[in-house]
């Protein structure tokens, strides 16, 4: 059993920054993959990027690349997503998920968190 909760969301002018904190508890090894993920008003939701547990290692979006970075803090089971440079497109739902192999299946998913960039 996994819990994901996120957290740091909020509202921010267009050009702002925001950090994304997701808890994770339970089991969580090292093969496995956090992602982030977004869904706003009326949209699919839509891959943001991922982390590899085991060594840190990034993938992005190209909607977010150069703005957004993943991290994470394996000692407190904690993975970042600091956004910089928001844009309106930017609002959504945020989400954060764990593919337990590193092959795209992701199978716990966090509660969200409402991140809204004003213009």
């Amino acid at each position: 059993q996994v819990q994901l909760v996120e957290s740091g969301g909020g509202l921010v002018q267009a050009g702002g920054s925001l950090r994304l904190s997701c808890a994770a508890s339970g089991r969580i090894f090292s093969t496995n993959t956090l992602g982030w993920f977004r869904q706003a008003p009326g949209k699919d939701r839509e891959f943001v990027g991922n982390i590899r547990w085991s060594d840190g290692i990034t993938v992005y979006a190209g909607t977010v690349k150069g703005r957004f970075t993943i991290s994470r803090d394996n000692a407190k089971n904690l993975v970042y997503l600091q956004m910089n440079s928001l844009k309106p497109e930017d609002t959504a739902v945020y989400y954060c998920a764990r593919d337990p192999s590193g092959r795209g299946s992701y199978d716990y998913w966090g509660q969200g968190t409402q991140v809204t960039v004003s213009s």
